[in-house]
């Protein structure tokens, strides 16, 4: 977990991720060589099948961190060179994401109490839009990644026809194809790695699915280093927020308040979170 001073200095906490990374890999990778080394000098079949088997194991969690290390270097590499442009936008974190994907951008998503999806970071507006209409339509890939806990993806006329709203509006951003898998972590699904547009062969790939656990594990479990991962938490926060004042103005379910707040952003094309901060501060009442 990162300090409060890392997390005023993202380029520190991004080093420090990505050393401890490497030293994570590198120590999976010795384990999985011990193991390897018991298999070769077992006589019995059955042993040596074991060994083998937590060898790859641990190689697979070796690789893991080995990729969460190369975003993290990555990510400082791209500070380096923002702090030397002055007044150039701020690199994000998930801009090197959807890089390592292979795709035209992505999208992270948490699932919150009662599988209400948190917002997390976007790799760029697009991404950040589409991201927008599953919060809006209540329908899309990262919604169906994390409900039945397995990959996700749909191209050309398909995304229409999986997801009727969400579909045609995201086809209006220009994605023809996004492709989702679920974050895992201590057994349950905590949300969903979403890609747009990724390149041929990617959707559907155990790569994507490495590098979800990756981002899982350097940025999910310690997210203080990395603020511009905080900003979309701190935006449905306010939507719910404002979904029970509002069910307290209309005497409705905060889930019916909620629809009336995703309707209304719908309606005006506007983030659901600029609604929400209107209602917040007294300026715009439903019903």
């Amino acid at each position: 977990m990162a300090t409060a001073g890392e997390a005023s200095d993202p380029l520190t906490s991004a080093e420090r991720k990505a050393a401890a990374a490497r030293a994570r890999s590198a120590h999976e990778a010795g384990r999985a060589a011990r193991h390897e080394r018991l298999a070769h000098e077992s006589a019995s079949p059955f042993l040596r099948d074991a060994h083998l088997r937590i060898a790859a194991l641990h190689l697979s969690t070796a690789a893991c961190h080995r990729t969460a290390a190369e975003l993290q270097d990555a990510f400082a590499d791209r500070l380096m060179a923002w702090a030397r442009r002055p007044g150039s936008p701020r690199p994000l974190f998930m801009t090197g994401v959807a890089k390592a994907c292979g795709s035209g951008g992505a999208a992270l998503t948490l699932v919150g109490t009662g599988s209400a999806d948190l917002a997390l970071a976007a790799s760029d507006e697009p991404s950040r839009a589409a991201q927008e209409l599953e919060f809006l339509l209540g329908e899309g890939p990262a919604r169906d990644a994390t409900s039945t806990v397995g990959p996700v993806t749909a191209t050309g006329d398909a995304l229409a026809r999986r997801w009727p709203g969400y579909g045609p509006a995201v086809g209006e951003l220009g994605i023809a194809e996004v492709a989702a898998v679920p974050l895992s972590l201590d057994g349950s699904c905590v949300g969903a790695l979403t890609v747009y547009d990724p390149a041929p062969g990617v959707a559907g790939s155990t790569a994507l699915a490495e590098i979800a656990e990756a981002v899982t594990r350097s940025v999910i479990l310690g997210p203080a280093g990395v603020a511009d991962l905080h900003e979309g938490i701190d935006l449905r926060a306010r939507v719910h927020q404002a979904a029970g004042m509002v069910s307290v103005q209309l005497d409705c379910p905060v889930a019916d308040a909620l629809e009336l707040i995703r309707a209304h952003a719908f309606g005006e094309g506007v983030p659901a979170h600029r609604v929400a901060q209107r209602i917040v501060e007294g300026e715009l009442r439903l019903g």
